[in-house]
């Protein structure tokens, strides 16, 4: 529903459904307290979502979004925030139209974690062949795409901008900002010195904290849509009653009062966002690769094995909360944190895929793994219920290698070629522990070699014990 009073822009980059279940349904809600200052306008980087696009665009920007609760109780929202849904093209040109206009003054963004290219010292990787590709004038990353729009921006008077991140990269803000200098810094092209300059003045990159689970849409939402509304909406999306929202204040060209519709703006997000990656998003992977191992469809079904709770439980509780609590008081109550978190992953009226969450394992062990097991070595601990969790991702690995998974595996890091080498290995639990992209400096460690070694004969053995009772 367009917003013929808006005075200001915010572009999104990501046209998937975890936008439209978070940043455009928060906007959604804003709208509705009257505040219709501001539009959202849609855009992708790649190809890979016209057919969203088009029927977004047919819709004139509306979708439905389902929400659903532990007790099964499902209602309906029309989201009418997105404003202008901008055609893809090759040159990114319509995309770069709105990103430069002075009226656009935040520019955000929803990338996996594999999308930022950075390696275990958080330094761009510039032997992918995306970077490399957008070093030569491509524009098929963030960076290269951010970097053809911001230069169209500072040609046209380089109005101030907020680059805003919506995703789990650990000190999100940061580490893209870090990125984006190091490919300008690279590439070398006339005036990307001059980018660089008008993004240490001009633009600001706050960290933030985004959570809410938002399953792949099925052909099954559409019909309970069009039962429940009586609209047959082509790109309704699904999500749990839970959302969070967590923001640094820092806004070079204003903001939405965000904050009048439960939107937390905060001096620091660390403490959020570490709760966030250790407890939820690790847990997830774990219990998404054991559910996996089981023969197990979703979440819920995996999360309801005794079990799988049990060690999602105990990583959080002997590792993560010591972790977290070492230097100085949360102000999160972790523990009542990871007993709610592990209640919405119970919903079983959202039916997340297993498929989905174990995807992009390459990228989640360094992220949300590896600095639990470095903090607890560096303070003295063995971390015996983190281990499990690469332990788990090795034995799925060994299922893919084996073709028995019941999916097919999808990872933007993965190495299919590298991976079968180190199952076919002589010691693949070695060449594994010595991947410095996963482990940064413990990689190749006796310390972690012996951890992760123990704990993947702990993963056969449970896995043989919950097969035998299975088939009993």
């Amino acid at each position: 529903m367009p917003s013929p009073n808006a005075s200001s822009t915010w572009l999104h980059l990501g046209a998937g459904s975890f936008h439209r279940a978070h940043q455009a349904w928060y906007l959604h809600r804003l709208r509705e307290t009257g505040d219709t200052s501001w539009r959202l306008a849609l855009a992708n980087i790649r190809d890979d979502t016209g057919p969203l696009l088009h029927d977004l665009a047919a819709q004139h920007g509306a979708y439905t979004l389902e929400t659903v609760d532990t007790a099964g109780h499902r209602a309906y929202t029309r989201v009418q925030s997105i404003d202008a849904v901008v055609p893809w093209d090759t040159e990114l040109a319509a995309l770069c139209e709105i990103g430069a206009a002075p009226d656009t003054r935040v520019i955000s963004f929803t990338v996996t974690e594999g999308g930022y290219y950075l390696d275990q010292q958080h330094q761009l990787d510039a032997t992918q062949p995306d970077i490399a590709a957008d070093l030569r004038g491509g524009a098929c990353t963030l960076y290269g795409a951010l970097a053809r729009l911001l230069h169209l921006r500072l040609q046209r008077g380089g109005a101030p901008l907020t680059l805003l991140n919506c995703d789990n990269l650990r000190h999100n803000g940061e580490r893209f900002r870090s990125g984006l200098r190091q490919f300008l810094t690279l590439r070398g092209e006339p005036g990307d010195s001059d980018l660089i300059a008008w993004l240490d003045a001009y633009a600001s990159t706050p960290n933030t904290m985004v959570d809410r689970i938002t399953p792949r849409p099925t052909d099954t939402l559409r019909e309970r849509v069009a039962a429940q509304t009586g609209w047959q909406d082509r790109c309704p999306v699904m999500a749990e009653t839970f959302a969070q929202w967590v923001v640094e204040d820092d806004f070079r060209a204003g903001r939405p009062a965000l904050e009048r519709v439960g939107v937390e703006f905060v001096p620091s997000v660390l403490p959020y966002e570490e709760a966030k990656i250790r407890v939820l998003n690790a847990s997830h992977s774990c219990i998404a690769w054991a559910g996996t191992l089981l023969g197990l469809h979703t979440i819920d079904e995996s999360v309801a094995v005794p079990s799988i709770h049990r060690m999602a439980c105990d990583y959080v509780t002997d590792d993560v909360i010591p972790c977290l609590t070492a230097n100085q008081p949360s102000p999160i109550d972790l523990a009542a944190y990871r007993d709610t978190v592990l209640d919405r992953f119970a919903n079983p009226h959202i039916r997340d895929t297993n498929q989905r969450v174990a995807a992009d394992g390459f990228s989640k062990i360094p992220g949300f793994v590896t600095p639990t097991l470095a903090e607890s070595f560096a303070r003295g601990h063995v971390p015996l219920a983190t281990a499990m969790l690469p332990a788990l991702f090795f034995v799925f690995l060994e299922h893919w290698h084996a073709g028995t998974l019941p999916y097919a595996y999808q990872d933007g890091q993965f190495d299919p070629v590298a991976a079968q080498a180190m199952l076919e290995a002589d010691d693949p639990v070695a060449v594994y522990c010595r991947n410095a992209a996963l482990w940064g400096s413990l990689a190749g460690t006796e310390t972690l070699t012996s951890l992760v070694r123990n704990a993947i004969e702990h993963v056969r053995a449970w896995l043989a014990v919950e097969q035998a009772a299975t088939a009993g």
